[in-house]
């Protein structure tokens, strides 16, 4: 068992505990299997705020079990729930899922977590997932791949969740789901890459989303050979399965890659080809465009690649024929600035965009995340200078990071509605 420097009281469950009170920790109605060693719930488990549990033996919450944990419990062995697990939410409840020997997390009915921490050393990938958990505030990947391979496995995370520590050494090895508007990572990745998703803000809290990462080649289940004719090389190791469960809106979505997964050549382009992301829509792979970012550091990934997807389904990168697309119609999108109020390049320029005054304007960084975005942009006094617009995380009137970003300008023409995405390179030095 790993030390736990927590100055509070632990309550190892190795006795039958009937209708009462253990120091005010929890009540309830169990019963021990010593045989088996298994704790089994039919009553009520309620951890308090500031208290802690620690299960040593298999835990088993049953069909009219209730477990409440709004303090900390300690699950070192197999875990599963038949019943209804919760949380207050306006407390910190978290459940530790550690140990040295494998962990099976299952049961018939979803549990529910407020924070959920894995911190399991005993294998690679020592945790099997075949049921539904939910958390409500963070998911800690320290240690332990979850495999949840399985009909039943997935991993969901609410309005506010988020997550943290993910990488090689923790991920999700499965489905992955995100409910609500708020941008997110998914922690997904397979075998034993981490290789996440990235999902910019929507507009709804009822949209629902799910991610699945494969290292495996999406050829010939989805033939490479059916294309479109700008595709020339289809991404032949890795895929993703992105699926929209509710809601009914296009995403901006980002795409990792890596030279532990994403075939060489992919990193070397030339004046003529560029990377896209390329979508499967039932009969052949579509060209979803998109721009590729800086080297990432500190993350198990090198880049990631962003665009603007039209549906959903089957992706992954491929190498595609360039296209200068500065120029649509009678506009010229000047791709770069230099906001140093020197005169020059100060501003992202859309030349000829007053002609067209019904129009908007999204900036995006490299992790999907909205840093910009305007109605009636013009070439004049309404136009991104660099800075934050203060309706993203990043403060406003701070100065954007040096780096490249991905707009999208969307603009009515004579009653049509046109859609122009690309690159932007910022330089804030």
């Amino acid at each position: 068992m790993k030390k736990n420097n927590i100055d509070k009281k632990v309550m190892p469950v190795v006795c039958i505990v009937k209708n009462s009170t253990a120091l005010g920790l929890f009540a309830g109605l169990f019963t021990c299997n010593m045989v088996n060693a298994q704790m089994v719930n039919n009553g009520e488990v309620k951890v308090a705020d500031k208290t802690v549990m620690a299960v040593y033996m298999d835990y088993s919450n049953g069909v009219t079990g209730d477990f409440i944990n709004d303090g900390e419990t300690y699950i070192f062995q197999n875990w599963n729930n038949d019943g209804k697990v919760s949380y207050t939410p306006a407390l910190n409840g978290k459940t530790y899922f550690e140990g040295k020997q494998h962990q099976l997390i299952e049961g018939t009915r979803q549990a529910d977590f407020q924070n959920i921490i894995y911190d399991n050393i005993s294998d690679l990938v020592p945790f099997d997932l075949t049921t539904k958990i939910s958390v409500g505030k963070n998911s800690d990947y320290k240690n332990g791949i979850i495999n949840a391979l399985y009909d039943n496995g997935k991993m969901i995370f609410l309005e506010n969740a988020a997550h943290t520590s993910a990488g090689d050494q923790s991920f999700v090895d499965g489905k992955v789901e995100k409910r609500g508007a708020a941008a997110f990572q998914f922690p997904v990745g397979n075998e034993l890459f981490f290789r996440p998703s990235y999902h910019a803000a929507n507009s709804a809290l009822a949209n629902v989303y799910t991610t699945q990462y494969f290292y495996q080649n999406s050829h010939p289940k989805y033939s490479h050979d059916s294309k479109d004719e700008d595709i020339l090389t289809i991404n032949n190791k890795e895929y993703w399965v992105i699926t929209q469960d509710k809601g009914s809106e296009n995403i901006v979505l980002s795409l990792s890659l890596d030279h532990d997964t994403t075939p060489s050549e992919f990193f070397v382009q030339n004046e003529e080809t560029e990377l896209a992301i390329v979508r499967w829509n039932g009969t052949k792979w579509v060209n979803e465009h998109g721009v590729l970012g800086d080297d990432i550091s500190g993350e198990a990934y090198t880049k990631l690649l962003t665009g603007e997807v039209s549906g959903y389904g089957i992706f992954t990168m491929a190498i595609v024929k360039k296209i200068d697309n500065r120029e649509i119609d009678d506009l010229t999108v000047y791709n770069a600035i230099s906001p140093n109020d020197d005169g020059y390049n100060d501003t992202f320029y859309i030349e000829g965009i007053n002609k067209y005054p019904d129009n908007t304007v999204e900036i995006y960084n490299r992790w999907g995340v909205k840093v910009y975005d305007a109605k009636s942009y013009n070439e004049s006094d309404n136009m991104f200078r660099g800075y934050s617009d203060g309706r993203v995380t990043i403060k406003r009137g701070d100065k954007l990071p040096t780096g490249t970003y991905f707009y999208i300008l969307k603009y009515n023409r004579d009653g049509k509605g046109k859609q122009k995405a690309g690159y932007l390179y910022v330089n804030n030095q």
